[in-house]
């Protein structure tokens, strides 16, 4: 069983100018030790998702449909307390995006990490704080650190103790927000590398959100794109960057320098995302798409399967998605 199954999820916004459909309709699986990229522009829905897996979309928000399912648990059927004591932290953390807005600059980052550990293991303090000595040890930093504030601290320095804030608990997932933003090259390959040995070493799954896709390439095993609030390819980390299926993936990729390998001009999409109040019919994207029919104007394409595990929303892949279909069919048989 994968440890989080997400089916047909509707988050929208109750705004008193119209329902915001921030996500709608997205499914995924993520297995265990498993990383998962999210990637694409700002306002398609990644942080959305995000919060709403944790069961804290902010109001006028909520969970209008599908299934949340957390080592088998839906967590849409839960109460707030439920998920609180059974779910937050303990299955699932986040590392927050900012990490110096993620901390309380009034208290020592060793009260903020063992904050968990007082309220739901009720453990000692000095008890609490033997643990977070030795987790932000893992982390790359020394035992003294707990003792200071978070303006005593480095950019680096902080995103690593928000990600030891997520990992007191000893979740089974951790969502990373934007975790390289506002970072240095040199510490921003750190962070990825700490991320990679902690998945790999704990065995814990981890979703990486992020509107860039060097760093998605770097991590993940698998990668959804999202725009618009859907997914509009999911598949392979290597299918996704070698074969993209979906034009919004291939310009998306067009537009980033590229070191090695085929020199190609760097392009831009033109246009602007839809305005998620009253989205365009059809395929989301396709006032921006240089390959639009008509048929993408007044239809939504479903994902159709491109290859194994492979999966493209774009009606250009309705043929090659149903011999890809057949073909695995034929294969189980």
């Amino acid at each position: 069983m994968p440890v989080l199954e997400v089916e047909n999820l509707k988050t929208y916004f109750y705004t008193l100018r119209g329902i915001v459909k921030a996500v709608d309709n997205v499914s995924f699986t993520v297995e265990r030790g498993e990383i998962m990229g999210l990637a694409g522009e700002s306002g398609c829905g990644k942080s959305t998702v995000a919060w709403s897996l944790l069961g804290l979309v902010p109001p006028p928000g909520r969970i209008v449909d599908g299934s949340i399912r957390i080592d088998g648990m839906d967590i849409t059927r839960m109460s707030e307390a439920e998920i609180r004591r059974k779910i937050r932290w303990s299955k699932i953390s986040m590392v927050f995006q900012g990490a110096m807005n993620a901390l309380s600059p009034v208290h020592r980052v060793g009260d903020q990490i063992i904050e968990p550990l007082l309220i739901h293991k009720g453990m000692e303090k000095s008890e609490a704080y033997s643990i977070a000595e030795d987790l932000v040890q893992q982390v790359g930093l020394p035992p003294e650190i707990l003792k200071r504030y978070p303006h005593e601290l480095s950019g680096g320095q902080k995103q690593r103790i928000v990600i030891a804030m997520a990992l007191i608990m000893e979740p089974d997932i951790i969502i990373a927000d934007e975790p390289t933003t506002a970072l240095d090259v040199i510490v921003q390959g750190q962070i990825i590398n700490l991320l990679k040995s902690i998945s790999k070493k704990k065995g814990i799954s981890i979703i990486i959100i992020s509107h860039d896709l060097s760093v998605i390439a770097e991590m993940a095993d698998k990668v959804a794109i999202m725009y618009a609030g859907k997914i509009v390819e999911y598949g392979p980390s290597e299918k996704i960057f070698k074969e993209p299926q979906h034009p919004y993936t291939q310009l998306l990729l067009r537009a980033i320098p590229r070191l090695h390998g085929v020199k190609e001009k760097l392009i831009y999409i033109p246009g602007s995302p839809p305005d998620l109040r009253n989205p365009p019919r059809g395929c989301r994207f396709h006032p921006r798409c240089p390959y639009v029919m008509d048929v993408c104007r007044v239809e939504e394409p479903p994902l159709f399967q491109v290859g194994h595990q492979h999966y493209s929303a774009c009606w250009l892949n309705k043929e090659s998605g149903v011999a890809a279909t057949k073909a695995l069919e034929e294969a189980k048989a």
